[in-house]
């Protein structure tokens, strides 16, 4: 073994203990912030799962925005897709275990990321974001006729989860789909660490800055993505399985384009092409969004609003992506 096969090694692997030291972090100030939400909003935690069960549809749509450069409005099919399905499971087949629901609402989620992929990457740009536009509103519509399983425009209620593992009950003060969340979210975050260091993850990317490069080399970027479609199809389908777990009712609103418009919003304030960027732009939002609705009933989009015009003309790369770039300015500096 020849002296540069031995830097090599040593530099790799001190490159893989800083990765494992950055994920450690995340995880840890995930779970920080999770004890401090828990003793800090105890008569709140509702509206914390909630924002648990957004966290995961922003993340599943950084993983095709910000990792793939798909553009997409209509990213809330593959939430709604995972939030009836589990509900379903529930209410027409007697599937009440958490887990099963949760696996229902994933296998739901990865159906409908593949549907969406196969029509959406038909297209790119402008032609994309219609196409995207057109499936969340035939989802939302489906849903809507559907109403014999999807309960229609009243909803799906008479969800009754069982306790979890058999020893947790969900109870009213949703303390036990709080915990449920917060350790769906830290496993989910992990396992996309893993896929986006990952060489599926690093392809693509390159698919988004090159994708003739790619297909030179013999790859194909459609069938790449539309895979990674799934992926995020999976990660959306538990967050709206989640949401009908915590909320045990599914609603039309799991399917609207709003949402799909606000998940994207929290994307851009966070950072895309980040996963701490989609974390931070999601608690940002929903904390901003709920603080000065109830200071502001009548007003407070213009709020919401300038709030986001401030962040894209001084912080075009979001709160995080900037925070992280002026991090590493400083760290150079002092070098």
């Amino acid at each position: 073994m020849t002296m540069a096969t031995v830097n090599d090694t040593l530099a790799a692997a001190r490159g893989n203990r800083r990765k494992l030291g950055r994920d450690l972090a995340g995880l840890s100030v995930i779970l920080a912030l999770a004890v401090v939400g828990y003793l800090l909003f105890p008569d709140n935690l509702a509206l914390l799962t909630r924002m648990t069960a957004i966290a995961l549809l922003v993340l599943s749509l950084d993983l095709v925005t910000g990792y793939c450069g798909v553009a997409t409005l209509g990213h809330a099919a593959l939430f709604g897709t995972g939030a009836y399905a589990a509900g379903i499971a529930a209410v027409h087949f007697g599937i009440t275990d958490p887990l099963l629901m949760l696996a229902c609402g994933i296998f739901g989620g990865i159906v409908a990321g593949l549907l969406c992929g196969m029509v959406i990457l038909r297209a790119h740009g402008l032609p994309q974001l219609v196409l995207s536009i057109a499936l969340i509103h035939l989802f939302h519509e489906f849903s809507n006729k559907a109403s014999s399983w999807t309960g229609g425009s009243d909803g799906l209620a008479g969800i009754a989860p069982d306790p979890l593992i058999g020893l947790f009950a969900f109870d009213l003060w949703g303390r036990t789909a709080y915990v449920f969340g917060i350790v769906l979210l830290a496993v989910v975050f992990t396992l996309l660490r893993l896929v986006v260091r990952s060489p599926f993850g690093m392809l693509c990317r390159g698919i988004k800055e090159d994708p003739i490069r790619i297909r030179a080399m013999g790859a194909s970027p459609k069938v790449t993505l539309v895979k990674m479609y799934m992926i995020s199809g999976a990660v959306a389908g538990a967050g709206g399985a989640l949401n009908a777990i915590s909320t045990q009712v599914v609603g039309l609103d799991s399917l609207s384009f709003t949402l799909s418009a606000e998940s994207l919003v929290m994307l851009v304030l966070g950072g895309t092409g980040s996963l701490f960027g989609a974390l931070t732009g999601t608690i940002v939002f929903m904390f901003f969004e709920d603080i000065v609705s109830a200071a502001n009933p009548f007003h407070w989009l213009t709020m919401v609003g300038a709030l986001l015009i401030a962040v894209v003309l001084f912080a075009p790369k979001g709160l995080y992506g900037t925070i992280a770039a002026a991090a590493i300015r400083w760290r150079e500096a002092r070098r």
